[in-house]
């Protein structure tokens, strides 16, 4: 009889009479997502999407709880792809610049002025996503059980300080930086004769109003948040290095799941990276990031997303933005830091990303 009963089953599942998310699959009440950004970011409104959107897919099955501002790591956010390879988050919207420190070639979005001194920075990126770059890296996640998902944004990283305009490089002189904790940032301030200096970012914020440093680096997509242009009156758009976001799932996770629910995360991450990538580029680029919103029926109606420069500009923040050719003058100060760290990266990466570079479409 229960052999029957097992075949009856699986003609039916092969007929499309029973999905396969009507097996026996046992879901967690909570399924823990590792965010190291607050929910007023743009990258914050994105994944918020992104844990409603998957709970209304699967009719609730999937009940993503995002533990916001690094609070599943107790705000070392270095240690969470240590953390997620222990499952202690069964999701993450993670940055390379988070995981560097244990996963070396992720520096390959860090290396200064290696993408943004293309035509197009962002299609830069997305091309190297996109491409043999991305799948390697993809591959070598996968290596560590995790599984990643779709690719999100912060955005290009840009300059503010309390001194002075910057410019060229001597206006690095002296100022003192507060960085992430990466020996490659410091590496490239070093290079420029700044004095950068290793704070979390828990203790920056404070560190920056005291005057404890005089400048950091960040994305508009933080910058803003924070309100950081409230006490830094000098920012440089220089771009120096982008930094993508990735949306990852465990893999154990991943493959309690059937076929269907995949799809809907699948589907839904995707979804959400793209919105991530428009907002946080949403006055800063060609005009893309705004048609795109528009579509999808997401057009934020905050001055400060939907025109940042301006915005900042407004409150009496200087801007300055660097043009090619200053943009060389940096360039130019880079080589002793690429001739160390592009071994580190990996040749054959660095070499596929500039690879995908080229062949985007400018």
């Amino acid at each position: 009889m229960k052999k029957i009963l097992a075949s009856a089953f699986i003609c039916l599942l092969g007929l499309g009479i029973l999905s396969p998310s009507m097996a026996n699959v046992t879901y967690k009440d909570e399924y823990k997502l590792s965010c190291n950004v607050a929910e007023t970011t743009p990258q914050g409104k994105a994944v918020a999407r992104f844990a409603r959107l998957v709970k209304e897919g699967t009719g609730g099955k999937v009940n993503i709880k995002i533990y916001w501002s690094g609070q599943l790591m107790a705000g070392k956010a270095t240690n969470e792809l240590l953390l997620m390879k222990k499952n202690v988050g069964d999701f993450s919207l993670s940055s390379f610049i988070n995981w560097a420190p244990q996963y070396t070639p992720g520096n390959l979005f860090l290396l200064p002025w290696f993408i943004s001194s293309r035509p197009d920075k962002y299609k830069a990126l997305d091309a190297i996503e996109a491409g043999k770059a991305g799948k390697m890296i993809e591959a070598d996640i996968a290596k560590m059980g995790l599984k990643i998902l779709a690719w999100g944004e912060q955005g290009a990283r840009e300059l503010t300080n309390r001194v002075r305009p910057i410019r060229t490089p001597e206006d690095m002189k002296d100022i003192k930086f507060r960085v992430v904790g990466s020996p490659l940032f410091i590496d490239i301030f070093n290079q420029l004769g700044a004095n950068p200096m290793s704070i979390s970012w828990a203790e920056a914020l404070t560190a920056l109003q005291q005057g404890t440093v005089d400048g950091q680096e960040n994305p508009y997509s933080v910058y803003l948040p924070n309100k950081i242009y409230e006490f830094q009156k000098y920012l440089t758009e220089w771009s120096y290095n982008m930094d993508p976001l990735i949306y990852v799932v465990h893999e154990n996770v991943w493959n309690e799941f059937p076929d269907d629910v995949k799809k809907t995360i699948a589907d839904a991450a995707e979804e959400c990276g793209w919105y991530n990538k428009h907002l946080a580029r949403l006055g800063l680029d060609d005009g893309t990031a705004e048609k795109w919103l528009r579509e999808h029926n997401l057009y934020p109606t905050e001055p400060q997303e939907i025109n940042p420069r301006k915005f900042v500009q407004d409150y009496g923040v200087e801007v300055t933005v660097l043009g090619s050719e200053e943009i060389a003058a940096f360039r130019a100060k880079m080589n002793p830091v690429f001739d160390k760290w592009v071994d580190k990266i990996g040749k054959e990466l660095v070499a596929a990303a500039e690879e995908d570079m080229a062949n985007a479409r400018y």
